[in-house]
């Protein structure tokens, strides 16, 4: 298992990042490009949910971390819904929709498996009387934050500063 050091190494940014890139591929066509408006606030709210992982994974707590996941969750739910005036409106196709559908949906589900994590983790530690990042766990396979890679046993959440910086990837693995 690997730490995570930067943002970018998380899978719910990645799944983000690839529904921006739907949602501006889309909003580039004739029909829907003339609307300014609503190609605006599509993507904003859709880049939103990139900034908002990207901004809480910098925070000092994972309290605070979870506060911004569940902002990047909003900013789904309300690129979805922008999505649909576009679908009424005709600028895009049912199966684009879906597309659209399907991309948050995914980032959805990994952004609360991670959330999941960081709340297990936060129990264990008042348990333990530990903060997140400083425990180490022998061997947790169980866990479906943990990578395929599982022949390293320790816990990837083992460093020294307090910051979200390890936060494991393929939080979904199980959840997908």
């Amino acid at each position: 298992m690997a730490t995570i050091k930067r943002f970018e190494e998380l899978e719910c940014w990645m799944e983000a990042r690839s529904f921006v890139a739907v949602v501006y591929r889309l909003t580039k066509s004739n029909s829907f490009k003339k609307d300014f408006e609503l190609v605006s606030q599509i993507r904003r709210s859709a880049v939103s949910s990139m900034a908002n992982t990207a901004e809480g994974f910098h925070r000092s707590s994972s309290k605070d971390f979870m506060k911004f996941l569940d902002y990047s969750r909003a900013s789904i739910a309300e690129s979805i819904s922008h999505a649909y005036v576009a679908l009424d409106q005709n600028y895009i196709s049912e199966e684009e929709m879906n597309e659209i559908k399907q991309s948050g949906n995914c980032v959805w589900k990994k952004i609360n498996g991670l959330i999941s994590y960081l709340k297990r983790s936060q129990r264990t530690n008042k348990t333990n009387r530990t903060h997140p990042t400083n425990q180490t766990n022998q061997t947790n396979s169980t866990n479906p934050t943990n990578q395929t890679n599982q022949t390293n046993s320790t816990n990837p959440t083992n460093q020294t500063n307090q910051t979200n910086s390890t936060i494991l990837t393929n939080q979904q693995r199980n959840l997908s």
